[in-house]
């Protein structure tokens, strides 16, 4: 796209504001430099990027500081001689910790599948050498450790064994030649990387040593004693020592950092990438945008848009509907000066280029927009004196050097074409430039006060019409569009509204009764009626999202007390078993009671939804089918044809269920629940089987006592204990623990058919 659309249409501007928002240099660069993009694939990827972005910054509040820019150490290290300094690997490494941190906060969340975001951000080789090594040799500050290596450690113990040294000398020197007075500091100091005594200048001749520099003042000089040559020359060749080590260090991590190159690349280009993400996440927050759908064709449809930059210097900017029907390929825009014509256009225009260049907008959710691969701009006074060239003939030119590229994929705005020339012509060449902007299929959004080409706006197929609106009373912009309509230009209002003189506008009015064209008796009704219909539907929407927001208040409400009830309920069941448990309650009459539970727990089941057509014949062994009075899941295992009934697994315990009571579920799960689960049975004679091979007595004997008091929660006659042969020891807990459980009213052993003495069945009371 050409530079121009995107100065016409201030798209600039938002790069400024969006570069604004982000903590990096390199990360402000990257910002300034995005453009639209031309293919659909790449626009999908950038919006899913944002929605998963927004969604993980908005979830785990994660933010990073500024960071430095690395494109220089990249060039660097072009030179296979060259050695990074300090603040080069320091710099990276402040690189490298906070892109750690961020994918340490993504994987915190990875069962949200925000796949986009990791892949595009985080798929790379992760350069561990270098981050270990790095780590392991600079300190917070960005200072070489002494572990870094033992060469370095040994000089530097050395180094402040002669600082100690020093330090005593000094000490001693002071008190034995009476130096207290001709002293300016009581401390030695370093100079050119020797120990030094600041003494006063007046008493520099009091002793021998050498005088290495003095102060601004002059009242302080420098002074290395005698005693301190020896030692400060070998403290010159430690520091030679301590600087080549110091070096070794440095090339050793430059050859991490080389070895890992392309990890430690892809890390610092994501940091810059997800620096860009961010600061469209904060622009998204400043005036509530969202990224909308762009779709391979189709109608532009923009809900509740607001001019991008009017968004962010304003609070309260009316938003605006604009979009076209089916079929339809032309908006001509029409109404009074000052009204919004073309702030609706450059609103389209900016809106369109930020969602082609992946950025968030301000648009409600539902908004969508085709694919435009050009955006053409004719808007504002484009003539110049110094080319000789007028407004009108700067249109012209315009139209000539881009007809040959405007294709279906192009985006046309047309702001007051052919206004420089006389209206008659003007507007039969505009009615010409739309037909053939048609006829190509390109979209194209015009603003006009040409009678012709509005009255062509309301006959025109693919043409459609709109107004904005003025208040009926004040005659002030209400910034609002009506649609298949036209509008008056209510030229001598707007002119009474900013101060031309009463007699310049009487002698106007009198010459359009003269005329006898005026029609704005007409379109000043059309006005007041589209004011008045705009205004009963924000009064209907408001009302609607009254109603909603009630409707929403209720169910929660609802949803509350049904959880509580239903908490109520599951307590009262558990009351019955353990008073069944106690031995204080029949069975029989402990089964009524369940039952009873069981009748007011369906009275509760949340209403049904109207769901696709299931019957019996949907149900097959294998699919997942959803159990309505519970509103669980569960997995079919075998079906009875003649009863109509299916035997379905739900959460482990398998029941047998009219098919009635079973609708679809949303998927299949990819295999079914290992807990216990029934065998084959009468569906009036519930039978659970619980299988405890493979586990230890402690285990296998909780699994038990579960499973015990799952089946009477569930109304079962019989369960069948699956505890293998083996030894024996695991048959002998079971029976030992079934002797003391009080709803058990006798077991044995299974016959050979059924599992012989590697399966108990127990019958209940």
């Amino acid at each position: 796209m050409e530079s121009r659309t995107f100065e016409l249409l201030e798209f600039p501007k938002i790069l400024g504001v969006l570069s604004g928002l982000a903590v990096s240099e390199p990360g402000i660069s990257a910002c300034l430099k995005l453009k639209p993009f031309s293919a659909l694939d790449s626009i999908r990827l950038e919006t899913s990027l944002f929605e998963q972005g927004a969604a993980w910054v908005g979830e785990s509040g994660f933010d990073f500081p500024s960071f430095p820019e690395l494109d220089g150490l990249f060039a660097y290290l072009e030179n296979p001689k060259s050695v990074l300094d300090q603040d080069d690997l320091f710099a990276l490494k402040k690189v490298l910790d906070i892109t750690k941190n961020a994918r340490e906060s993504l994987g915190k969340y990875e069962a949200r599948g925000w796949d986009v975001l990791r892949d595009t951000l985080f798929d790379y080789d992760w350069p561990a050498k270098t981050v270990s090594g790095i780590g392991r040799c600079l300190d917070q500050e960005g200072h070489i450790k002494d572990e870094s290596s033992p060469g370095l450690m040994d000089v530097r113990q050395e180094i402040r064994s002669i600082h100690q040294r020093c330090t005593k000398r000094v000490k001693d020197f002071i008190v034995q030649e009476n130096m207290t007075q001709a002293m300016q500091d009581e401390f030695m100091t370093v100079s050119s990387d020797r120990y030094v005594l600041p003494i006063k200048a007046n008493f520099k001749n009091k002793t021998k040593g050498i005088i290495h520099d003095y102060s601004q003042t002059g009242e302080t000089c420098y002074f290395e004693p005698m005693f301190l040559v020896s030692t400060n020359n070998r403290l010159q060749e430690l520091k030679q020592e301590e600087r080549e080590e110091e070096r070794k260090v440095l090339a050793y991590l430059t050859d991490l950092v080389r070895d890992e190159r392309r990890g430690v690349f892809d890390a610092y280009v994501g940091l810059v990438d997800l620096d860009v993400l961010m600061a469209k996440v904060k622009l998204a927050k400043a005036y509530d945008g969202r990224a909308i759908e762009v779709c391979e064709e189709g109608e532009p449809k923009l809900l509740k848009a607001r001019h991008p930059l009017l968004a962010l210097a304003e609070e309260s900017v009316q938003p605006m509907d604009i979009e076209l029907r089916e079929g339809q390929k032309a908006l001509i825009v029409s109404g009074g000066n000052a009204g919004g014509k073309t702030v609706c256009l450059k609103t389209l225009g900016l809106i369109g280029l930020m969602a082609l260049t992946g950025l968030p907008v301000p648009a409600a959710e539902g908004s969508v927009l085709p694919l435009w691969t050009d955006v053409f701009v004719v808007m504002g006074d484009e003539q110049s004196l110094e080319e000789n060239v007028s407004t009108f003939t700067a249109q012209i030119r315009y139209l000539k050097r881009v007809w040959d590229q405007i294709s279906d994929r192009t985006l046309f705005i047309l702001d007051e074409f052919g206004a420089g020339t006389d209206p008659t012509q003007g507007a039969a060449l505009a009615q010409g430039v739309v037909d053939s902007l048609v006829e190509r299929k390109a979209v194209t959004f015009i603003a006009t006060h040409f009678p012709a080409l509005k009255a062509y706006a309301m006959a025109t197929d693919g043409v459609r019409a709109a107004s904005v609106l003025f208040d009926p009373s004040t005659k002030k912009p209400l910034y609002k569009l009506a649609y298949d309509q036209v509008g008056a230009s209510i030229a001598l209002d707007v002119a009474r509204e900013h101060g031309l003189p009463q007699e310049v506008l009487e002698r106007a009015e009198n010459y359009l009764l003269l005329d006898g064209s005026d029609t704005s008796s007409v379109l000043d009704r059309l006005n007041d009626m589209a004011v008045q219909r705009e205004n009963e539907l924000e009064s209907i929407e408001a009302e609607r999202a009254k109603w909603e927001e009630k409707r929403t208040k209720l169910e929660v409400r609802f949803e509350k007390e049904r959880t509580a009830l239903l908490n109520e309920i599951q307590g009262q069941a558990q009351a019955i078993v353990k008073q069944w448990q106690a031995e204080k309650a029949g069975r029989k009459q402990t089964r009524q009671k369940l039952a009873q539970v069981r009748e007011k727990v369906e009275k509760l089941a949340p209403a049904k939804k109207e769901v696709p057509a299931f019957s019996f014949e949907d149900i097959v062994p294998g699919k997942k089918v959803s159990y309505l009075a519970w509103n669980k899941s569960g997995q079919v295992l075998e079906i009875n044809a003649r009863k109509k009934q299916a035997k379905v697994d739900i959460g482990g315990v398998a029941m047998w269920v009219k098919a009635e009571h079973l609708g679809p579920a949303e998927a299949t799960p990819k295999n079914v629940h290992k807990g216990p689960k029934a065998v084959a049975a009468e569906p009036s004679d519930l039978v659970l089987e619980v299988d405890l091979r493979g586990e230890r007595a402690d285990m296998a004997l909780s699994m038990l006592e579960r499973a015990l008091d799952d089946a009477l929660r569930k109304g079962a006659g019989k369960m069948e204990v699956i505890h293998g042969r083996g030894t024996g020891a695991l048959r002998r807990e079971v029976h030992d623990f079934l002797n003391h459980y009080p709803a058990v009213e006798r077991f044995s052993l299974a016959d050979e058919e059924h599992g012989g003495d590697g399966m108990t069945e127990v019958i209940f009371k």
